[in-house]
């Protein structure tokens, strides 16, 4: 059977997504998990591969069926869109802001139009996009806006470890509002059908409380009560294998153990500190509810340290590892 084809955009410029790139695509176990095709600049990933000492033959292709899918070959579209002298590596300009959104704008097009299989993306600076005056705030936004997605469904992963978030970036005092019946009951529906398209056959699915010790039954907190139990009640009558409020101090360890295929998390920080403890490198964050399929690497375009050629490219690798994982699955639902 033919490896699935990832589209990988390179992100931003003059961050740290070309190096790890160019760092994952001299990684032989890469090549025995996927067909990788790049979208990017030339010059920009020629750099990256003088200043991390890789080497690897370029393939300027424009359809993913012409590309040589053998280790020390990167097979890229290239949209040459990166002036090379205006360039400065570890600064925000408006110049790789908006070439990053072009990037992703081009891959999500493979994926759309069935020529690629899963998008895998790197990094992107949010202040370089609001520099080029890119409409939306992250990968996630500008996606969903091409694929006409209103509410994608963000999953992280390491390890087995799944989780998934009822709100992402809003305050701390939103996030509370947030937590109603109303919407526990439509994520506690969207995430087990997530986890079914990924391959997980009668998933189980545990929800993390909101309050200390899940309130212990409105005495620090009513929202277990009142909106939390209600939802898990009433979707466990309807035969979703769904148990809650369960400590936040305890069901993600839980979950990692493989009680739970997967924990909601009630709030954006709860989900990502139970994750990046316990492997920084390689917590992925998964979006689905979308026609395509979205692994990417969970870290920043880290300019403080772009063109050194120290950046790592484990966080890549496992996601292209699960892209790669996930595909069959995901393609064969869609």
């Amino acid at each position: 059977m033919n490896k699935p084809i990832l589209a990988i955009p390179i992100g931003d410029a003059a961050g740290i997504g070309p190096e790890i790139t160019v760092k994952a695509l001299a990684d032989k176990t890469v090549h025995e998990m996927a067909r990788i095709v790049v979208l990017g600049d030339k010059k920009v990933l020629q750099q990256a591969m003088a200043f991390s000492k890789v080497i690897l033959t370029i393939n300027c292709i424009s359809d993913p069926r012409q590309g040589n899918y053998v280790p020390g070959v990167l097979n890229l579209v290239d949209l040459d869109n990166i002036e090379m002298k205006l360039l400065k590596m570890g600064a925000v300009q408006a110049m790789t802001g908006k070439a990053a959104y072009q990037y992703i704008e081009a891959a999500t097009r493979l994926c759309l139009d069935k020529k690629a299989d899963v998008l895998t993306t790197t990094c992107i600076n949010k202040e370089s996009l609001q520099a080029a005056r890119v409409p939306h705030i992250g990968h996630t936004e500008i996606i969903g806006a091409l694929t006409g997605t209103k509410k994608p469904l963000t999953m992280f992963q390491v390890h087995a470890l799944r989780v998934f978030f009822l709100s992402r970036h809003v305050s701390l005092r939103q996030a509370c509002d947030l937590v109603t019946q109303d919407n526990m009951a439509a994520f506690i529906d969207q995430s087990v059908a997530a986890l079914k398209i990924l391959g997980v056959r009668n998933p189980h699915l545990a929800v993390a409380g909101l309050n200390p010790h899940s309130g212990e039954h409105g005495l620090f907190g009513r929202e277990e009560v009142e909106a939390v139990m209600p939802a898990v009640v009433e979707a466990r009558q309807r035969g979703v294998n769904v148990d809650g409020p369960i400590g936040a101090d305890s069901v993600f360890y839980f979950a990692l153990k493989g009680k739970y295929d997967a924990v909601l998390s009630l709030y954006h920080d709860q989900g990502h500190i139970a994750t990046k403890m316990v492997d920084f490198e390689k917590t992925i964050s998964i979006t689905l509810g979308m026609p395509i399929l979205r692994t990417s690497v969970d870290h920043g375009t880290a300019l403080d340290i772009a063109g050194q050629g120290i950046a790592s490219p484990v966080s890549l690798i496992e996601a292209i590892r699960l892209g790669a994982e996930y595909a069959p699955y995901f393609n064969q639902d869609h």
